[in-house]
């Protein structure tokens, strides 16, 4: 698979944690951006299904859903949740 050079425009503050948080794993930024991006998508889950399941031979079959939100935001809602129960 080829790669391709591109440009973004990213909230100044945003970039700077995503680096730190490229760096705490000790991964290069486009090799933690592509992971993060894969994960969105989705990409390679049939690979990693298999995997989990020790390389056995299985057939995955679902009707991928229509989220109401992104992951970021149902993660971001679920730490919110749990904030505020253990605040009360």
């Amino acid at each position: 698979m080829g790669k391709v050079k591109t440009s973004i425009f990213i909230d100044e503050d945003l970039w700077r944690e995503f680096k730190r948080y490229a760096i705490n794993r000790d991964k290069e930024l486009s090799e933690a951006l592509e992971e993060l991006l894969r994960e969105e998508l989705l990409v390679d889950l049939e690979d990693a299904v298999k995997e989990l399941a020790g390389g056995l031979e299985m057939e995955v079959d679902f009707k991928p859903i229509k989220a109401k939100a992104t992951v970021s935001e149902l993660v971001r809602e679920m730490r919110n949740e749990r904030e505020n129960s253990i605040l009360r």
